[in-house]
């Protein structure tokens, strides 16, 4: 009788995970019902999963609600009927036009109006009639409508908790407190499964209702096949015999081009690795990637394949990558196996402003039936749900800031108001909240993807699915990774730009020659890295100098060993150790030594899991990988996850393995697998630094620019200012004469461009440089504003940012001249004089600009001074009493420096007390590090940017000196002259 059930897939409105929702059928007797999410599709496949499993019959179905109102509700007879509710849900959505007050015509699917809806029914059009609607047919003649009459009995909720959650949530939805919440805007009490037999009881007066129900539902089938099934385009070329053949052939011209004609070992691995392609029917998989690849290599795109893919030799010769997986030992079964049945995973990385260009050529490529972008399912967070509860609740701010705060939890555990919120956060937790859109992936489907699900039109304008990635796998798609990074903007950039201002072509893929570059590996391992994809920040840069990395093969285990799981659990310093000393590496077991002797005894990357799971643990291939993917939160099922750790110790126990030393072994897998790369991942990385490294070691100031063109990377502009002026550039500031939208330069000059300048419209950072363009350079501040007809405040920023010095006048001369202008006008006076007032003619003092004051204009309009540095803005001359360049000489000794603020690492102590890292630059414009620890802390030592007096010892860890500090306090700069 229920053909209006909602799970929390009715965002902020339903109560129940799908799960739940069956159960609770089951519990009461149920035997079919029809899942009716508002406004989307998200849970009807799992949905009929989860009943088939408790033997109930499912059908799936929309209800379609505009401003909060009931229009009706969709279901479907079958799996058409489901698409045509998907269809119907989809053009409203992509075209973003409102649902219509009555529906198209389906041919098979029923469409379900509330009991006030009086217009005349269509052959598969009923009207729903809630019990406590009855009454209404009392004395009333309905023979004209009698068998178009059903239950509607609403699921919302399971319970009254459940009711009491839903209207918490309806607050959070409708950002008001809960005693607002009116009651149009939250369902009903009784909107829940009843007792078996309830409901009948409720329509015994009307048992043809309680037939009409039944037979509706009766004649509804989904016919969706059982068990996963390969959803994905089965074809590249339309027959699966040409697709091995078209796959082996272009396989085979590959491996020519990288390894040449004799290359035995390598034509014996393309060889087995094409048989399990070819045996697990992911040949359309290949070809279709490889298809991308080549349409974005036709448009000159760069683009870095990485992932387990990397694992492939068959990619590699495809140029889906370009990681060797021979030369690194890959192991491919990470990638793909004959057991294997989960989806490969290719992720192709693009510049960011080529992806969407590659997304758009998929989709024409593949149809737009066919073709849509994942969907991602964010949840309540633990902190933003405190916050959203306490609004709901009422209560005031700096409470919910209270509430908030880590450093008061043990105050607020014994506060009831805490507690209750507490209460409410575990029953929303892990509740989805919103839809969303995938970082990158891409479906490609056999059949059209509205069989499945219906559309949403994100921001990125692009049809994307109401599921997310786990659901895509569970139903039987395998998705397209099409993600985008600043990285390769950076190098594709540098690229243009060296041939634009040095008239050289470069072959940035030339990454062998690269690696073998004694200068590049100097600079690796230096650490003189700003600006170079992924070994920038702070931490990776002392890592390179702790490791003296200067080859390929270490950068490709540091890329792996920086992430958090592994320094988190104590790995990365034992590596680092291991890594000097390898003699006296000591192996928990011979099968470690064994599986980890070129990692020195320290699992480095996911294979590292894989392998010892398998040889230490006993397990095979396929569990290991699960279980490995269960740590990294990519495997949902608990019960499998759980299931597949006690085989491990049971395989170690099998195996005679001593149970101190398995409990060891298993601490380190459990802490180290969630956060690792694998070994293709991290040597695609790799690879990339290398190119990176290649153009700030040979043509620095064209790199850099291209860093900052493409919005920089893990530091702030400034710093890559800096870094462009190290390089032997004049960076010269905005002007209107010379500037682009972005950096541009020419020979060693670089004038910043218009983007950077703080409140400049965008509309005139185009039009400046284009009017210029097109009749010439600007003759004066008045030809300037009647070429751009730009208004007095837009001007006033161009002339205080100096970007109208070309003039020659000072900035308080050209403002004078602007206000003069631009300024309100004087009235003009109709009024005839009586005497002839000759006009007066005013001469200003000069109006000079100090350097003081300009560097002001530029740290407001910039965020940064260029005029002078800021050090030179510092009331004190003191500058230190040692440099960057000499602090491992007084490595024991305290030293007072003198740095400008780069950046800050919070980190979390043992104890839970908070200490910090931080970066900063001496005046000789290098880096140096510090550590600030808890007890010699305030609670929050930094504040801002600019310079800081820093008393602490030196210390120095594998070579690396840094700062502990012990005082420590922000230096004044000098005021503000027109302030004073």
């Amino acid at each position: 009788m229920y053909l209006n059930v909602h799970s929390q897939y009715s965002l902020r409105y339903g109560t129940m995970c799908i799960k739940t929702l069956v159960e609770a059928a089951q519990e009461r007797g149920i035997t079919q019902m029809v899942i009716t999410d508002i406004n989307n599709s998200t849970g009807v496949m799992e949905f009929m999963r989860e009943c088939r499993k408790k033997k109930i019959r499912p059908i799936g179905g929309i209800e379609f609600r505009r401003d909060k109102k009931l229009l009706y509700i969709g279901i479907a007879r079958n799996k058409e009927g489901m698409k045509e509710l998907n269809d119907f849900l989809s053009g409203h959505n992509l075209s973003s036009k409102e649902l219509p007050d009555e529906p198209r015509p389906f041919k098979n699917a029923y469409v379900i109006y509330p009991f006030d809806h009086r217009a005349k029914l269509k052959d598969n059009e009923y009207t729903g009639i809630r019990f406590d609607e009855l009454h209404q047919l009392y004395n009333k003649d309905f023979s004209d409508y009698q068998d178009k009459l059903v239950v509607l009995q609403p699921v919302f909720v399971g319970s009254r908790i459940g009711y009491r959650l839903h209207e918490y949530l309806r607050g959070i939805d409708l950002n008001t407190l809960i005693t607002m919440v009116e009651k149009e805007d939250k369902c009903g009490e009784t909107d829940m499964f009843m007792d078996p037999g309830e409901l009948e009881a409720r329509f015994a007066r009307y048992a043809f209702i309680l037939d009409n129900t039944r037979k509706l539902m009766d004649s509804c089938t989904m016919d969706y096949p059982e068990g996963k099934i390969k959803l994905n385009r089965k074809t590249f070329t339309g027959d699966k015999k040409d697709d091995k053949l078209l796959l082996e052939k272009l396989a085979m011209e590959g491996m020519l081009y990288r390894y040449g004609a004799n290359n035995k070992e390598a034509l014996k691995r393309l060889k087995k690795e094409l048989k399990v392609v070819m045996d697990l029917d992911f040949c359309a998989y290949f070809l279709i990637t490889n298809d991308i690849i080549q349409y974005s290599m036709r448009r000159g795109y760069y683009h870095v394949g990485r992932g387990s893919g990397a694992n492939s030799i068959v990619a590699y010769c495809l140029r889906i990558t370009d990681v060797d997986p021979i030369e690194l030992d890959l192991y491919f079964e990470r990638f793909l196996n004959a057991e294997r049945t989960s989806p490969p995973d290719f992720d192709i990385d693009y510049s960011w402003d080529e992806r969407e260009d590659v997304q758009d050529y998929i989709f024409k490529r593949y149809g737009r039936e066919h073709t849509a972008l994942l969907g991602t399912m964010s949840t309540f967070k633990d902190r933003s749900v405190i916050r959203e509860i306490g609004k709901v609740m009422g209560l005031p701010k700096a409470e919910i800031d209270g509430f908030t705060d880590p450093g008061k939890s043990v105050i607020n555990q014994n506060n009831n108001t805490f507690k209750k919120i507490m209460a409410i956060c575990e029953l929303l937790s892990k509740m989805p909240n919103q839809r969303s859109i995938h970082a990158g992936g891409v479906l490609i489907s056999e059949e059209p993807i509205t069989y499945y699900t219906a559309l949403d039109l994100p921001p990125k304008g692009m049809p994307t699915v109401q599921w997310d990635m786990y659901e895509a796998e569970e139903i039987g798609y395998d998705k397209y990774d099409i993600l985008s990074q600043r990285g390769i903007g950076h190098i594709k950039e540098a690229v243009k730009l060296i041939g634009q201002n040095q008239r050289k072509m470069i072959d940035i893929h030339q990454v062998r020659r690269f690696m073998n570059d004694d200068q590049l590996n100097t600079r690796l391992k230096t650490g003189n890295t700003i600006g170079c994809f992924y070994i920038e920040s702070p931490a990776m840069r002392q890592l390179l100098t702790k490791l003296t990395c200067d080859n390929y093969l270490t950068l490709v285990a540091a890329s792996s060993i920086i992430r958090p799981g592994v320094a988190q659990s104590g790995m990365m310093k034992t590596y680092i150790q291991n890594f000097h000393r390898p003699d006296a590496v000591q192996y928990l077991h011979p099968v470690m030594e064994e599986q980890l002797k070129e990692t020195f005894g320290v699992m480095v990357y996911q294979e590292d899991v894989i392998k010892v799971c398998i040889y230490y643990g006993g397990m095979d291939g396929t569990d290991a990988d699960i279980l490995r993917r269960g740590m990294s939160g990519k495997y949902r099922s608990r019960i499998e996850f759980d299931r597949l750790v006690e085989k491990f110790h049971e395989g170690a126990r099998l195996l005679g393995r001593p149970e101190s030393v398995t409990n060891e072994v298993w601490r380190q897998v459990s802490s180290f697998a969630g956060y690792s790369f694998s070994k293709a991942h991290s040597a695609s990385f790799a690879v990339e630094s290398y190119q990176s490294l290649f153009l700030k070691t040979y043509y620095p100031i064209e790199f850099m620019v291209g860093v900052l063109n493409n919005y920089g990377g893990f530091y702030t502009r400034w710093l890559y200012v800096h870094e462009l002026k190290k390089a032997g550039a004049t960076v010269h500031l905005p002007c209107v004469n010379s500037s682009s939208t972005v950096v541009s330069i020419s020979g060693t000059d670089a004038y910043l461009g218009f983007v950077g300048i703080q409140g400049l419209e965008n509309k005139l950072m185009e039009l400046i440089p284009e009017k210029r363009r097109q009749n010439g350079l600007y003759a004066d501040l008045e030809d300037f504003i009647k070429r751009t007809e730009i208004s007095l405040e837009q001007a006033v920023i161009l002339i205080r940012c100096g970007a109208m010095r070309f003039t020659g006048k000072s900035k308080k001369a050209l403002l004078w001249d602007v206000h003069t202008m631009l300024g309100q006008k004087a009235k003009p006076n109709n009024h005839a004089e009586l005497f002839q007032v000759q006009a007066k003619h005013y001469v200003l003092p000069d109006l000079v600009n100090t350097k003081l004051e300009d560097a002001y204009h530029e740290l407001e309009l910039l965020g940064f001074p260029l005029s002078l540095s800021m050090f030179d803005l510092l009331k004190t001359s003191f500058r230190g009493q040692s440099f960057a360049k000499n602090l491992s000489a007084f490595v024991g000794q305290t030293v007072k420096m003198v740095g400008q603020y780069v950046c800050e690492k919070t980190v979390h102590a043992r104890n839970n007390k908070k200490m910090w890292f931080g970066t900063f630059l001496d005046k000789e414009g290098n880096f140096f590090d510090t550590t600030h620890f808890p007890n010699d802390t305030p609670t929050y030592p930094f504040r801002g940017t600019g310079c800081y007096l820093i008393l602490g010892k030196v210390v120095e860890d594998f070579g690396f000196p840094s700062i502990e500090v012990q005082k420590f306090a922000k230096l004044e700069i000098a005021e503000n002259p027109v302030m004073a």
